[in-house]
């Protein structure tokens, strides 16, 4: 299947546009925002499974990874939950005009800080304050892998593509950080982000430091506890 191009719709475009040239300055909104919703796709597969056991066939650990990447400027957050099918990603990212684009678009008008947006339910566009292109990789139960892609141009692409990794059911986000969004992809930056935004959800976020050693952060970490795992790629756990 071939890529196919589409346009946002006027809302959502709208509140691309506020992002893609913001000059708001506490641009962590976007980290809570990704793993907020990171949170909510577990939630959802769990749910289903609660029910149909048969959708955790395509994996049962549930996990948050973020994984930067300093070299190349380049930001991925993946979580293993419901996924999105091909309609999905287009629905959800782009086309369909959401009640709660316009009403944040509205509330900003009058003054609603950016901070907020998660309450809208469309935080998701917040990762333009850090990125200038963004990839969503995403597979659900019900369909095979597909490609969202934006440069906050006005227009996203739809493509099919391969798994992430070894991902058989999730979403991979993949950030191209803009000039002088650095930050986050350094380790302190995100283990602060991490531990601040990350404790209000149920499911491990690992954090990916080096390709060395593995650890696990604990609670005790800050007491200088840390525990070894297997020998591989070095991680901080909350």
């Amino acid at each position: 299947m071939a890529t196919t191009t589409h346009r946002f719709d006027a809302s959502a475009e709208n509140l691309l546009n506020l992002f893609t040239n913001s000059i708001y300055s506490n641009k962590d909104t976007a980290i809570r925002e990704l793993i907020s919703n990171s949170s909510d796709a577990i939630d959802k597969i769990r749910f289903e499974s609660m029910t149909d056991p048969d959708k955790l066939s395509t994996g049962s650990e549930f996990r948050v990874d973020i994984i930067p990447d300093a070299a190349e400027n380049i930001l991925t957050i993946t979580d293993t939950g419901i996924g999105m099918t091909e309609a999905e990603l287009i629905k959800n990212l782009g086309t369909i005009a959401h009640t709660g684009t316009r009403a944040f678009l509205e509330a900003n008008q009058q003054g609603c800080d950016i901070n907020m947006i998660g309450q809208f339910g469309v935080g998701f566009y917040s990762v333009f304050l850090i990125a200038d292109r963004v990839q969503v990789l995403s597979k659900n139960n019900d369909d095979d892998w597909h490609m969202w892609e934006s440069a906050g141009d006005g227009t996203f692409s739809i493509s099919p593509c391969e798994p992430y990794k070894e991902m058989q059911r999730g979403t991979a986000i993949i950030m191209y950080l803009k000039p002088g969004c650095e930050e986050y992809v350094k380790e302190k930056k995100l283990r602060d982000v991490i531990k601040k935004h990350s404790g209000f959800i149920s499911y491990p976020t690992y954090l990916e430091v080096s390709k060395e050693r593995e650890y696990e952060m604990t609670d005790d970490e800050d007491e200088g506890g840390e525990k070894e795992e297997d020998a591989g790629t070095k991680k901080k756990k909350k």
